[in-house]
């Protein structure tokens, strides 16, 4: 038990003992998880980027803990961001389906029954706040304020939604879209504060709100969700940076995205709580290449965002707590349906009750370099599992490009591919590892014993 000083001093006998007040508990540590927006795995220098500088990301990656395999739960938007707050692969919420993404004039989105990560933490006195892009429903019950959160800044939905009826053609991917051609709006707290947004200024805003939130929130505990806007198209970044990138309007508003981490980082450092806070830095899902020059890359991974080839779930992932998370790199396998369990680990809260849950609590490999249980990895494209990952060992049961394939191809016997020696999935060996697909076929037959899945919220 931690004794106040007033409390030492009365068992010394040097203070009265009806003037000790017990000292409150120290803080609980925080939890800040910064989601970019179809980043590639290639695009950051701590990725191999040669053309993109990443230098806060980079020394965020050199002080904490990198993954080379860490996953998104989904190709897409709406359903990566359902997962990530939930621990719940998408098909069980109902966030996944044949429309892909939520969109204006949907009438779903994420159930109220559902429990996220600012519920949880907000049960454990934790003050919680999204900034930026949410996609996860507009109507009430799914807003930010409904699901956990007590303050909220940012879009409802993607950038490129809402757009004006005379854009012309490619507008969305133009290297200089105009600044008035989305009409999305951008909501404080429910209302809306400035429409259309002025997308120019999204990342300089949202680190502010951040930044502040933490400086407001420095004393207590809190949890912050910061999902970036960018670099989803269009592509926009203040004058600050636009025009400084090797790699065009696409790297300015990476290297924007930088900026704002290296602020977040400073303002805990600053603040003396970086000790206390975990950081999650990491990414929506792969690039959406066929953007072009504004498409990102995957680097040497095959395909991107809309594709459960590798290119198009395995993303970027730091994990940031100095003086907790030593310095390293790992090729465990972790992914954003981890962030639930681990947070709520770390700060002593328990599981949601009867709820099943996908993915697993990463304390022991964060802060004791304890390698993870094996377990299965299933790639869902909507509401069926494309492929399935065991070990090093990735089947593919289906698959189809991110976008341009109009239906997905059937492989039996099923495409095999050793992740390991064969990241770009160029070599299938299934021939000679009948083993290895049996194995991989009954974990897809045991994860689908447990799916019930939820009501279809993307009609």
């Amino acid at each position: 038990m931690r004794l106040s000083t007033s409390a030492v001093f009365c068992l010394l006998g040097l203070l009265p003992c009806d003037r000790v007040i017990d000292a409150a508990p120290p803080p609980k540590a925080n939890v800040i998880v910064i989601f970019a927006d179809d980043l590639g795995y290639g695009d950051l220098g701590c990725y191999g980027s040669p053309t993109i500088r990443t230098p806060h990301l980079d020394r965020m990656a050199a002080e904490g803990l990198r993954f080379t395999d860490f996953y998104s739960a989904s190709e897409v938007c709406t359903p990566s961001r359902a997962a990530l707050l939930t621990g719940r692969y998408p098909i069980r919420s109902g966030m996944c389906g044949n429309r892909r993404v939520l969109f204006p004039s949907s009438k779903g989105g994420l159930p109220p029954e559902e429990i996220t990560i600012a519920e949880a933490l907000r049960d454990q006195g934790y003050a919680t706040a999204h900034v930026g892009k949410w996609h996860l429903g507009i109507h009430e019950g799914s807003r930010p304020l409904d699901q956990g959160f007590q303050h909220s800044f940012g879009l409802p939905y993607s950038n490129d939604m809402d757009a004006r009826s005379d854009l012309p053609r490619g507008a969305t991917g133009s290297p200089n879209p105009p600044q008035d051609g989305w009409n999305v709006p951008l909501i404080r707290d429910g209302k809306i504060v400035e429409q259309p947004a002025d997308q120019t200024t999204l990342t300089k805003r949202y680190t502010k709100e951040a930044v502040q939130f933490i400086r407001q929130q420095k004393d207590g505990s809190f949890f912050l969700y910061f999902a970036h806007t960018f670099p989803h198209v269009p592509m926009f970044a203040s004058p600050a940076f636009k025009g400084k990138s090797r790699a065009g309007i696409y790297g300015d508003a990476v290297e924007e995205l930088d900026w704002s981490v290296g602020q977040v980082l400073d303002a805990l450092r600053t603040e003396g709580i970086a000790d206390r806070t975990l950081v999650v830095f990491t990414s929506d899902n792969g690039p959406w290449l066929i953007m072009g020059d504004q498409g990102g890359s995957a680097g040497l991974l095959r395909d991107g965002k809309g594709s459960t080839w590798e290119g198009g779930m395995r993303v970027p992932g730091i994990a940031w707590m100095p003086g907790r998370i030593k310095p390293s790199v790992t090729s465990q396998r972790a992914g954003t349906l981890d962030l639930l369990p681990s947070a709520l680990a770390i700060a002593g809260a328990p599981l949601p009750d009867k709820v099943p849950l996908d993915g697993v609590d990463l304390a022991p490999l964060l802060f004791a370099a304890q390698p993870l249980v094996e377990r299965p990895y299933f790639y869902y494209r909507g509401d069926q599992i494309f492929a399935c990952r065991l070990g090093e060992w990735k089947a593919h049961f289906k698959t189809q490009t991110g976008y341009g394939q109009p239906q997905a191809e059937t492989h039996d016997p099923p495409l095999l591919f050793h992740l390991g020696r064969d990241a770009s999935e160029k070599r299938n060996v299934a021939a000679a590892h009948a083993d290895v697909l049996a194995e991989i076929q009954q974990a897809v037959k045991l994860h689908q014993s447990t799916i019930v899945p939820g009501v279809p919220q993307l009609q």
